[in-house]
């Protein structure tokens, strides 16, 4: 006869109904046990007697099921979406499917389908794994910057953004600092602090955001570089750029800490607003680096002095750019009108340069070859631009200062219509032929009668 293939269940119904061919259990307690009626243990009985234990199986084993799909039709399925929808997920090929070829099936009969001829990867095989990065060996050589938008004081205040240093090696805390949000003036502020505590490291590692890098990097106007990056120039510091967050997780993971710790900290020191927070966070960083911080596998440090004046300091840590003086001594800033005064070093600065210094305090200076000029500013309108783009980092800080601004004042009148196109010059030069002396002269000729 062979082997024969049977369930668990079947093996059971097999074994109690031997018991009762027996004699050894009666008809009611075998229908308890295997949860049938008394007279469904009489069929099975029947059959039992009549073909021996292989009739116990179930009828349909080794059979197709009534509701399979036939192989031309998975054929079929398969061959649309790996030359039509190769790169779709099983949901929008099953769409696909259904909508433009009248093929009907189910995105999970289609996954499977799919997985099974290699055009789809389950979750588990498309995860990725980022693989962890070895710390530097010397404290100062690598420092993680980044900031991190929390409500830090909680119910308390507004959410700010804290401006987070660690140090590669050790993972030590190295600058902390509230901030309104993440600007280049925020940067420059925790960076002054840091420089004055520490010195200047060898690089810092940083996400893409703009503040550290162009945006647009085949651009064909400015410097390559984000007045940060210049800034990090001068001090002869270099700038790089993570691709990922995971590239610099340990100051990812330290924001995280941070905001279990750091929150509940502040809430039983009592302190509720940034200046306050700003005092707070030194002793928090020294409890902090006591805890967690490592030995580095070198002792050496690779920070070194910032030798710099602190009036020279102040000169890099600022915007800076350039304009060009026009001839009435006259340029435009930041949608303001800037008038220099006429003296003896002005007086031939038209169709030059000069170099414009914008600090944190919002004093403006414009220099040229170091000596400072005296000007006139001629505000044009301080509201934010209509339409202006706006980084996600600085939603916050932005949507407040509108509010504010608005608060002031209503807007402006602005006109409405059609609007005058900018003039675009065609190349061609005027000769003279038309002008008022030419006409002048041609209109003297007609009345002498004389051929020009």
């Amino acid at each position: 006869m062979g082997w024969v293939l049977m369930s668990e269940r079947d093996l059971n119904r097999l074994e109690v109904l031997a018991q009762i061919d027996d004699g050894r259990l009666s008809v009611g307690n075998g229908a308890n046990m295997l949860g049938l009626t008394r007279r469904q243990i009489f069929r099975l009985l029947k059959r039992y007697r009549e073909d021996g234990a292989a009739s116990i199986r179930h009828k349909a084993r080794g059979r197709h099921p009534n509701n399979r799909i036939h192989d031309s039709k998975r054929d079929f399925a398969l061959a649309l979406v790996r030359e039509l929808y190769s790169d779709f997920g099983p949901t929008l090929a099953a769409e696909m499917l259904q909508d433009h070829h009248g093929l009907t099936v189910s995105r999970e009969t289609l996954r499977k389908w799919m997985t099974e001829d290699g055009l789809w990867l389950s979750r588990k095989q498309r995860r990725t794994f980022h693989q962890p990065r070895l710390r530097r060996e010397r404290r100062g050589e690598l420092i993680q910057i980044d900031g991190s938008d929390h409500r830090w004081f909680e119910d308390r205040a507004p959410p700010c953004t804290l401006l987070v240093f660690v140090d590669d090696a050790t993972g030590a805390l190295m600058q902390l600092r509230f901030v309104a949000s993440e600007s280049t003036f925020s940067y420059f502020e925790a960076l002054e602090g840091y420089l004055s505590d520490h010195g200047r490291p060898v690089a810092f590692y940083s996400d893409k955001h703009t503040v550290f890098r162009v945006a647009q990097q085949g651009a064909k106007s400015g410097h390559g570089m984000t007045q940060f990056g210049r800034a990090m120039n001068e001090l002869n510091i270099e700038i790089l750029c993570a691709n990922s967050s995971q590239a610099k997780g340990r100051v990812e993971r330290a924001n995280r800490t941070l905001q279990d710790r750091l929150v509940k900290e502040l809430r039983l020191a009592g302190v509720s607003d940034m200046e306050a927070g700003n005092v707070f966070l030194p002793g928090f960083m020294e409890r902090y680096n006591a805890r967690f911080a490592k030995v580095p596998r070198r002792p050496d440090d690779l920070h070194r002095p910032l030798n710099a004046e602190p009036g020279r300091l102040r000169d890099i840590l600022c915007l800076r750019d350039e304009r060009y003086v026009g001839q009435q001594l006259a340029f435009s800033y930041d949608r303001r009108r800037i008038i220099l005064e006429e003296n003896e070093i002005t007086r031939g600065l038209p169709g030059q340069y000069v170099d414009s210094y914008e600090f944190a305090d919002g004093r403006l200076e414009f220099r040229w070859k170091g000596v400072s000029l005296p000007y006139s500013a001629f505000d044009k309108d301080q509201r934010v631009t209509h339409a202006a783009i706006t980084e996600n980092k600085r939603l916050g800080a932005v949507l407040a200062h509108i509010q504010e601004e608005q608060d002031k004042a209503p807007p402006k009148k602005r006109r409405a219509g059609t609007q005058r196109t900018r003039y675009e010059p065609t190349g061609r030069r005027n000769d003279g032929w038309n002008s008022r002396l030419a006409r002048r002269a041609k209109a003297s000729a007609a009345s002498q009668g004389c051929d020009i």
